[in-house]
């Protein structure tokens, strides 16, 4: 394997481009909204002469809600682009022999810098991983280049190989329910075959105001889809995801909305509960009945211990969002505990739809359901999402097609890593 010969990657060159993204509407979550997303590419050049491309979206409010709250859209994703710069500026100090061991290096330096750029001193680590995805992405492509790898399994350490060992022939596709989604919009996913839909939890308020919020979200959306029946799933119901990213500040206000779910009969309909509880609640949740998905809490094995040890069953992995060199770890360490994990989404652009698809393709498939499980939503939400697809080099590929509710992956698949390793031209040409 060509990880045993541990070639030293020195870089030599680095840049960066930025493209606005407007969504259709006001994106919302963690009491806080969206109405664009940057789509970040960054550019490494090798002593060798090679070259590679790496993109991500940025999400300040998914990296810190504080932050994101406290200076303007435009400013916040300013200072996360800022950050990413420094990065590509410490990489071209670091040579490495692969895009695990330079994340590694460059990380306590990045974190001391991104304070500095930020001017804040309790910056979330998540933010720093966010604005790392592009580094990291053309990291993982400079690495397969330089070491003459042309697919996804064989670029996988050895390490991980075993964890990402799987190759599912169906990806579940979790539907998300947003704030401010409308019930019709529901019944058109219902009707294309969606099986699972996400409903966002944690609307803004006070915490009674954004429990009752919720509470009456849920009420709504269980109507319509109590009595609707799929074959996607053993029970042939439709099943439900939460997600409050971490507003729920005490475990008594998350039970309170559990046993409302039960009063109305949707608690059956529940797969998991997605980091109902703040970062800094220690209050153990193995016994509430169901499923707790630990997500923006897990940043690296430490903190994946800690949620694992407070009751948390599932761990959320966001390689658009923390990078796929941390996602391969955080998958090691749950697949080594025996507990179960999802991908979830950033809102991001078609080629990293591609990434995380093929993560989600080769983790072991969710329990009960024999497919993995993804959530994607930037078809529901991009204005120019459309025109985004066609920057994807694999464009119109089966793969890339919902069929109820989930994709469904052939040996092309495989075969093609989904094309993550051809050149998009868009993205290329914004370095001409």
């Amino acid at each position: 394997m060509a990880e045993n010969f541990k070639k030293i990657i020195t870089v030599t060159q680095t840049s960066s481009k930025f493209e606005r993204e407007k969504l259709i509407k006001p994106f919302g979550f963690k009491g806080g909204y969206l109405t664009e997303l940057w789509q970040i590419a960054s550019e490494l050049n090798t002593q060798s002469g090679n070259t590679a491309i790496g993109l991500a979206t940025q999400s300040v409010l998914y990296g810190d809600a504080d932050l994101f709250a406290a200076n303007s859209e435009d400013d916040a994703n300013h200072l996360m682009y800022a950050v990413t710069n420094k990065a590509l500026q410490l990489v071209k100090r670091t040579p490495f022999t692969d895009p695990l061991q330079l994340l590694d290096d460059i990380l306590p330096e990045l974190m001391k810098q991104a304070k500095v750029i930020t001017q804040k001193t309790d910056l979330h680590i998540n933010f720093i991983h966010n604005a790392l995805v592009s580094v990291d992405n053309a990291a993982w492509l400079l690495y397969a280049a330089e070491n003459r790898i042309k697919s996804f399994d064989e670029m996988i350490p050895n390490a991980y190989k075993k964890t990402l060992a799987h190759q599912n022939k169906k990806v579940a596709l979790v539907w998300l329910i947003s704030y401010g989604a409308a019930i019709e919009e529901i019944l058109r996913a219902v009707k294309q075959g969606y099986f699972i839909f996400k409903i966002k939890t944690g609307h803004p308020g006070t915490q009674e105001q954004m429990l009752q919020a919720d509470i009456e979200r849920l009420t709504q959306v269980h109507k319509v889809l109590k009595d609707i029946r799929t074959t996607q799933t053993p029970g042939g119901k439709l099943l439900y995801t939460m997600d409050a990213n971490g507003r729920y500040e005490n475990k008594e206000t998350l039970l309170r909305y559990l046993d409302h779910a039960k009063a109305i009969g949707a608690w059956e309909h529940i797969l998991l509960y997605e980091e109902p509880l703040s970062e800094d609640n220690s209050e153990y949740v193995g016994d509430t009945g169901i499923r707790m998905a630990a997500d923006e809490s897990v940043y690296d094995e430490t903190s994946a211990l800690r949620r694992m040890a407070q009751g948390y069953n599932v761990i959320v992995l966001k390689g658009i969002a923390k990078t796929l060199s941390l996602s391969m770890k955080i998958a090691a360490l749950a697949a080594e505990k025996g507990i179960p994990c999802i991908c979830s989404d950033l809102t991001v652009n078609p080629i990293l739809v591609e990434w995380h698809r093929n993560l989600a393709a080769r983790l072991a498939p969710f329990p009960g359901l024999q497919m993995g499980v993804m959530e994607t939503n930037g078809n529901a939400n991009y204005m120019n999402w459309d025109s985004m697809v066609k920057y994807h080099t694999a464009a119109g590929a089966g793969w890339m097609q919902v069929k109820d509710g989930a994709f469904e992956l052939d040996n092309k698949f495989y075969q093609e890593s989904g094309g993550i390793f051809k050149q998009s031209e868009h993205y290329s040409a914004l370095f001409k």
